[in-house]
């Protein structure tokens, strides 16, 4: 399956980057995986180029306002996508977060936290989970 993860900006804090280049590197290891920077702009403009940058893709948009799951419901559904045959995108907002149009059209609304985080480290965290399904699929000790 391929993932394709939309963030608006690049990450500005070390411990952001860090965090997303051993994460990239360890997911793009195992499956097709691409990281896509739109450019910051108003929150309307932010909405329209991720769902540009998503398009053909089901789309699930990182929000608060979500569905929190754990790991192994975030492997079900992934793992049901993938039988389809799908390709999955997940968008991240800017710091005001996604317009509703955005949320309108996410295949799947879903929360990594009841806390509001910040966007770069919700990228982070984001990864984190990818890979940590992906060590799932494969039987690999890492979650446990």
């Amino acid at each position: 399956m391929r993932i394709r993860v939309c963030v608006v900006g690049r990450p500005r804090l070390e411990y952001a980057r860090l965090g997303l280049e051993e994460y990239a590197s360890r997911l793009r290891r195992s499956r097709k995986f691409e990281l896509i920077y739109v450019r910051e702009g108003t929150q309307a403009q932010e909405g329209q180029r991720l769902l540009e940058a998503s398009e053909g893709f089901v789309r699930v948009v990182l929000d608060e306002r979500g569905q929190l799951v754990n790991t192994l419901t975030l492997h079900k559904k992934l793992s049901d996508w993938e039988m389809a045959g799908e390709k999955v995108a997940f968008l991240i907002g800017g710091a005001e977060g996604h317009t509703e149009q955005t949320r309108s059209r996410a295949h799947w609304l879903f929360s990594l936290s009841p806390l509001t985080l910040q966007h770069e480290l919700a990228l982070v965290v984001l990864l984190e989970q990818l890979y940590r399904v992906e060590s799932l699929k494969r039987g690999e000790p890492y979650h446990r």
